[in-house]
């Protein structure tokens, strides 16, 4: 799967500086990029990782 065949979505919390990152969601999990330097690539994250950082982020678990 390339970068271009994926649906990438920007947090709606963004403000448009660059300083954010772009995710696209797969059944596989999900890819993440830097926003201020696309061409570097995407990493791939796993299913189970990908739900624990999302859990963790909704709980405040980061904070």
């Amino acid at each position: 799967m390339t970068s271009k065949t994926l649906l990438w979505q920007t947090s709606s919390y963004s403000t448009g500086n660059g300083a954010c990152i772009e995710v696209a969601k797969t059944t596989g999990g999900a890819y993440v990029r830097d926003t201020k330097d696309r061409p570097r690539g995407a990493a791939a994250v796993a299913p189970r990782p990908w739900g624990e950082f999302l859990t963790a982020v909704k709980t405040g678990g980061l904070a």
